[in-house]
């Protein structure tokens, strides 16, 4: 069987999905990217509710996610998947353009493994999502039950 592994972007800014999932499209470093909008949609994915409720089995090897979203921010829906003893051990890295010390602190005091500002060039972008990318998908080992078979 081959194994299947997934990243989870978790982006509400359409300019910035289409640059992410072109970046790791782009070098192949996923088999599946799937991009939920909001905050509430990360969280109906991991618990497999409402659309995503028939989604097949096995965490995602990453989440990236972004800070400010609608319904609820990156650090509520961190907050969660961090304390839930199912979900934690999910690397979640956090693609944001706040550069606010307390953002940040806060982030990492939850747990979060990468906190990545979201550089302003275009091209800059699109190789620290590259790099984000080969490091959690080919390079990291995931924990288990992050990869599937397919």
């Amino acid at each position: 069987m081959k194994t299947f592994k997934r990243i989870l972007l978790a982006e509400d800014d359409p300019k910035d999905v289409e640059l992410t999932v072109s970046a790791l499209s782009e070098h192949n470093l996923a088999n599946d990217i799937l991009v939920v909008r909001d905050g509430v949609e990360v969280l109906d994915y991991l618990y497999r509710r409402g659309a995503f409720a028939q989604h097949p089995g096995g965490n995602p090897v990453v989440i990236l996610l972004d800070l400010k979203m609608p319904k609820m921010d990156g650090i509520q829906v961190l907050t969660q998947i961090k304390s839930d003893k199912r979900l934690k051990a999910i690397p979640v890295v956090i693609l944001t353009s706040s550069r606010e010390s307390q953002d940040l602190e806060t982030c990492y005091q939850l747990g979060v493994n990468a906190y990545v500002v979201k550089p302003v060039k275009f091209s800059d972008f699109v190789e620290s999502v590259k790099e984000i990318g080969i490091f959690w998908a080919l390079i990291n080992e995931p924990p288990p039950g992050n990869i599937g078979t397919a």
